[in-house]
């Protein structure tokens, strides 16, 4: 594997354990509250209090994406924020609607869907669902740390197993070890196929950029354990973050080749909305000896901004830095995956077990 250079000079978090560094106004409301004179408080505004988890009782529990250059046509939330923290996240964005903030609250404030596989079953036995992939989850990370208690992605993926409906699932935890053998018996029909996403190599940088996620290693270990229990699983490099992780494309997809995965995928950080101060925060203040370098060379891959929202373009980038990633990428997973075979699903064993169980009589 290519040495890897370092991120450059890093400075401790004001919150260890947390991505965001900050807690900016919800959009969506008239007031907001600030914190003008720290030194004068007797408490801090933004502290480090444990992660609140809230209960709600969801309508509907799959979304039709419309999205062009998403892939898939449907995704399922179980939960809304994320733990894991990831500073880079798009779907930060999505929390303002709740009523919180794309910061910390994000990371903090987590709702929890416990119908959501009542409302699963309740979908797929509508005479009008057709059998579609749908993904796991789009939105947050269907395997974050509440997962191991609620089980709601689990009983999701027994009802998916139960219909026969395909499911596309992209996660950074380990945890989905656990469901490998529900996992296992899709993928025999293939019903079942797995991206887990790698960032970086680089402990110290995954540690403050997505601080309660998996460690790389972790993840290589997922990826190879899911290969071996027949599962297709491929890498997602992403998101390619120009100046910080760029360099890594190379290293993450032959260590992930070598550990069992069936291909490979790129993203180009989008930092939409609010995430792009978010963003900003916490590069000045984690890396602030590069920080502007880095942010000059994302804005270059989108049109001299921090986003751009265009479909085809918003998840690639455009200019020299962006086409410069793409080629490394081109040139990794052509050395790395060429022999690797394209998966496709089984779109046709989807049945209602009212059916099964008509025909089981004959």
């Amino acid at each position: 594997m290519q040495a890897k250079p370092s991120p450059g000079k890093r400075a401790e978090p004001s919150f260890k354990g947390r991505g965001a560094q900050s807690n900016p106004p919800n959009r969506f409301e008239r007031n907001s509250v600030s914190q003008e004179h720290p030194e004068m408080a007797d408490e801090p505004l933004l502290g480090t209090e444990k992660t609140e988890y809230i209960i709600t009782h969801a309508k509907t529990i799959v979304n039709k994406v419309d999205s062009p250059d998403i892939g898939l046509n449907y995704s399922m939330n179980p939960y809304q924020g994320c733990e894991h923290g990831c500073i880079y996240c798009y779907a930060r964005n999505t929390h303002q609607y709740w009523g919180y903030s794309a910061g910390m609250d994000w990371e903090q404030k987590i709702i929890i869907k416990p119908n959501a596989p009542e409302l699963l079953e309740k979908e797929f036995m509508n005479k009008n669902w057709q059998p579609y992939p749908i993904m796991f989850s789009g939105n947050t990370d269907c395997y974050q740390p509440v997962e191991r208690k609620m089980m709601i992605t689990r009983r999701m993926l027994e009802i998916c197993l139960k219909y026969r409906n395909p499911v596309s699932m992209i996660t950074k935890n380990a945890l989905i070890l656990r469901d490998i053998d529900i996992l296992s018996e899709m993928a025999k029909m293939r019903l079942a196929h797995v991206a887990i996403s790698i960032t970086t190599l680089d402990e110290d940088l995954r540690l403050t950029m997505e601080p309660r996620t998996a460690t790389a290693n972790n993840r290589l270990k997922v990826i190879e354990k899911l290969s071996s229990a027949g599962i297709p699983v491929i890498v997602m490099a992403a998101p390619i973050i120009p100046g910080l992780n760029s360099h890594e494309v190379p290293n993450i997809l032959e260590a992930a080749a070598l550990h069992g995965a069936s291909g490979a995928g790129f993203t180009i950080v989008r930092l939409n909305g609010a995430v792009g101060g978010i963003f900003t925060d916490w590069l000045q203040k984690t890396f602030p000896d590069k920080a502007e370098k880095v942010l000059n060379q994302i804005k270059e891959c989108h049109g001299g901004k921090l986003n751009d929202s265009r479909f085809g373009t918003r998840m690639r980038g455009e200019g020299n830095i962006a086409e410069s990633i793409r080629q490394l990428f081109i040139s990794s997973k052509k050395k790395y995956f060429s022999k690797k075979e394209k998966f496709e699903f089984d779109l046709t064993l989807f049945e209602r077990p009212d059916k099964r169980s008509q025909l089981s009589l004959f």
